[in-house]
């Protein structure tokens, strides 16, 4: 959906004036009226000699015939229903077509783009009419996943392009885009910055620090979120003047360290929702293998409620008689008490307090090492590159320099022993290679993998990892979080968390009455009224107007939501 569009003559009126309105765009138009002139010159030229030719042949033809003759000619349809029978005429033919394709096919889009699409792009503005909406500053993919979420969750999303052939191509497809330099002020006015619900800064640190500043100058309280490429970079844009700060190599170092197994059995939180804490927690080497989600009664038990499991960092909805096997990871929802309840049931289950290994000891790698010893677990680092003496008081428990595509040196690092290893290199096909190559030696640990590009995500799965975990992902659900003001939930692949007002149609329903789950496929797991947030609703819970539900599903369950009942 392309929101940037002009969607009234007044509207079109205004961009015709401003593209026009300076000296610049005035002598651009006087180049492209030059380049029109020339091409008219010709074709009556040509028409001219083309009457002449025939004339000498013996033919006769209208003025009208002989135009036609040269359009189709110079633009290379040459439909050959008129020849002409001599040398000199089919000669002349080769002339009008050779610079017809100079004309027409090379310089024409050039000096189409150059003096009146590329004007046009770069005086194209956000439409007075629209607010609330969410600013991106450079294009790229992770742009373009964060464009899909928000609109999907009707939020009015543009992004910057500064290369005006690839604003051309993105505004094709559709992706909402404003041509323009991402230092420049009058960019961020013509994207009605000071109406934004947020701003998202998604380019290096230094382009990052500049366009902090440059927005600031031109919209004091609009919400900047920035994404940081080190952590170094995290004070500096937070005195440039950016709301919120996030270094993803950091959070992806401890998103992966929250994942893996250590120590003994227990819950790893991976979100809070108001009161609310969402976790999941591991069952290889527990009793609890092999039952049904009936069957464990954790509800009645400890009050939290399974919303689903994790298969190989897949989400999956679960029912009642859905089967536990030992690579699956329930996630649960409950209060912080009950969570801490789960906790201690777990607590005599599956301990292991052999190290983590981790391969790679770049900037993930490094955070979640830090994040695991702050969890007091034991770590053995694996890298190529002789980095210990770099390591500061959080470094790990002991480092193994060597590659760890060889056998030998995993061995060394305690694999087989382990019961957890996290691959962090910034290589997808290297982290593939070793998952598989772990899985083979140590067919029981837990693998958690980094993944550079979203792609590969099924690939180091099917290769043996877990859990998988990517950047451009995690941003979104990161800058999501930020413009929703809650803290980040992140569930694995084929699931998110959506929170969405009553729409009419279900107000005054009962859940069973709406059947949310069996026609669209999401699961309720929480109903916020005046009242507060109810977790586990039953399905004799009343919906009502102005009330919120809070949903865990894919993106397609929710546009099939959006469907069914809005």
């Amino acid at each position: 959906m392309n929101t940037g569009g002009w969607r009234s003559p007044r509207e079109l009126r205004a961009a015709l004036q401003e593209t026009f309105a300076t000296r610049r765009r005035r002598r651009d138009i006087r180049a492209l009226l030059r380049f029109f002139g020339i091409v008219f010159a010709l074709v009556g030229a040509y028409s001219t000699v083309f009457q002449l030719l025939m004339w000498m042949e013996g033919q006769s033809h209208t003025w009208a015939t002989a135009v036609y003759w040269t359009f189709t000619i110079m633009s290379t349809l040459g439909l050959g229903d008129i020849a002409f029978a001599g040398d000199a005429g089919r000669l002349f033919t080769v002339v009008v077509l050779l610079s017809g394709v100079v004309m027409l096919l090379v310089v024409f889009p050039y000096t189409f783009v150059r003096f009146f699409f590329s004007p046009w792009l770069e005086t194209q503005r956000v439409p007075a009419r629209v607010s609330g909406h969410a600013i991106i500053s450079s294009s790229d993919g992770f742009a373009q996943g964060l464009i899909e979420k928000l609109e999907l969750h009707g939020t009015p999303c543009f992004v910057i392009e500064r290369d005006v052939n690839r604003a051309s191509a993105l505004q094709a497809e559709g992706i909402p885009v404003i041509a323009g330099e991402i230092d420049d002020p009058g960019t961020y006015q013509r994207m009605r910055v000071e109406a934004a619900a947020l701003v998202v800064v998604n380019g290096s640190d230094r382009e990052n620090t500049n366009v902090v500043l440059t927005v600031r100058d031109v919209a004091p309280e609009t919400p900047i979120t920035a994404l940081a490429e080190s952590e170094t970079a995290v004070p500096i844009l937070l005195r440039a003047g950016a709301t919120h700060v996030v270094p993803l190599k950091q959070r992806l170092g401890e998103r992966l360290a929250n994942r893996v197994n250590a120590g003994h059995a227990q819950t790893h939180v991976i979100g809070v929702l108001r009161d609310l804490v969402v976790a999941e927690f591991p069952l290889h080497n527990t009793p609890l293998v092999g039952h049904t989600v009936q069957e464990l009664g954790l509800r009645e038990r400890l009050g939290v409620n399974i919303v689903g499991v994790l298969e190989q960092s897949r989400f999956v909805p679960v029912s009642a008689r859905t089967h536990l096997s030992p690579q699956s990871m329930p996630v649960v929802i409950g209060t912080r008490q009950q969570i801490q309840a789960l906790d201690e049931f777990l607590v005599i289950y599956d301990t292991n307090y052999s190290p983590i290994i981790v391969i790679g000891a770049g900037g993930v790698g490094r955070a979640a090492v830090r994040q695991l010893k702050q969890r007091g677990i034991p770590v053995h680092v694996v890298d190529q590159r002789n980095v210990e003496r770099e390591w500061e008081g959080d470094g790990p428990d002991r480092f193994v320099q060597g590659d760890a595509a060889e056998r030998d040196v995993l061995l060394a690092a305690g694999l087989r022993e382990a019961p957890g290893v996290l691959l962090t290199t910034n290589d997808d096909a290297t982290n593939i290679y070793l998952a598989v190559h772990c899985r083979q030696l140590a067919p029981e640990v837990r693998i958690v993998s980094r993944v550079t590009h979203e792609r590969n995500i099924a690939s180091v799965r099917r290769a043996g990892a877990d859990i998988a975990l990517g950047h451009t992902s995690l941003g979104i659900e990161y800058v999501f979080a930020a413009l929703r003001g809650r803290e980040l939930i992140v569930l694995g692949e084929g699931a998110e968390l959506h929170e969405l007002f009553v729409p009419p149609a279900l107000a005054g329903k009962t859940l069973a009455d709406a059947d949310i789950a069996a026609r669209t496929g999401l699961n309720v797991i929480a109903v916020e009224d005046s009242s507060g947030l109810v977790a586990n609703p039953g399905p004799a819970a009343v919906l009502t107007d102005g009330s919120r539900l809070v949903l865990i599903g894919d993106r397609g369950q929710l546009a099939e939501f959006r469907k069914q009942y809005e």
